[in-house]
């Protein structure tokens, strides 16, 4: 079988992922309006009614906007760590008790024929996690919201055969940025912040060389990067390595807000 995945949404505005193997078909965060949610899917024909259920990151809105709306009109089950849950509850709505499923980071369980893996990410979060998914010897992983790339995630996620990394600023851009204080400034820069272009750049090239063949940049700011910015930076520290994007690697950029392509993968 394949396996499928589709950035629908991908930014500090919101993060919606779809992924489908089998019979299963999930979405990794809701974070845009409930409505918005369904059109999107409907664009990439995929009734909300068909979803097995919704895996959450962590509780920033722009992760869990539309959770509580997606989950009591579909009767879809969130799957969160127990932190995230304390830390969302009062911001999604009432949920069904058989709804709420706690899954504890680092702990793989199956749901429906995908195999998940959550795995701690340093973020500024209650207690949040990246996700690596399997349908039989297929693997594709998401990880954003990273402070730092650090050697725990890379093992978390090292052999995908398809990766959604953080790309998320310049730091030069954000530095200049002048709606943005200091503080703020700092959060995004810190180890439990964001990943910056030039990070992901790094980090992207021990991810090819343990074996992923596509690549997908992700979680962009709206005010410190563009696509173009952050798919130039890595494109040119892999071909100071050797590596040519779109023949030794498929690289792209997973947009803000633009529905991105559904992506099939495939044992190669």
């Amino acid at each position: 079988m394949e396996m499928y995945f589709c950035p629908l949404y991908s930014g500090s505005s919101g993060n919606v992922l779809f992924v489908q193997y089998g019979n299963t078909r999930l979405l990794i965060d809701a974070g845009k309006p409930g409505r918005q949610i369904e059109e999107a899917l409907g664009r990439i024909g995929v009734n909300p009614a068909t979803l097995s259920g919704v895996l959450i990151t962590h509780e920033h809105s722009d992760h869990i906007h539309g959770a509580g709306v997606i989950s009591r009109k579909y009767h879809l089950p969130l799957y969160a760590t127990p932190g995230t849950w304390a830390a969302m509850e009062g911001k999604i709505g009432k949920i069904e008790p058989g709804l709420r499923r706690e899954i504890p980071a680092g702990r793989d369980f199956y749901l429906g024929d995908v195999g998940v893996v959550p795995f701690p990410i340093p973020h500024d979060a209650a207690d949040p996690v990246g996700y690596r998914l399997y349908g039989g010897n297929l693997s594709l992983s998401t990880a954003t919201d990273l402070g730092h790339f650090s050697r725990f995630v890379f093992d978390q996620i090292a052999g995908s055969d398809l990766i959604l990394l953080e790309s998320n600023h310049d730091p030069d851009m954000l530095r200049a940025n002048p709606h943005y204080n200091a503080m703020l400034k700092a959060r995004i820069l810190g180890d439990h912040g964001h990943l910056s272009n030039q990070s992901c750049a790094e980090a992207l090239l021990a991810l090819i060389a343990a074996g992923t063949g596509t690549v997908l940049l992700g979680h962009l700011s709206g005010e410190n990067n563009t696509p173009e910015l952050a798919r130039r930076v890595s494109t040119e520290r892999l071909e100071q390595e050797g590596i040519r994007a779109g023949k030794d690697v498929q690289l792209s950029v997973a947009l803000r807000d633009q529905i991105g392509e559904v992506y099939t993968i495939k044992e190669r």
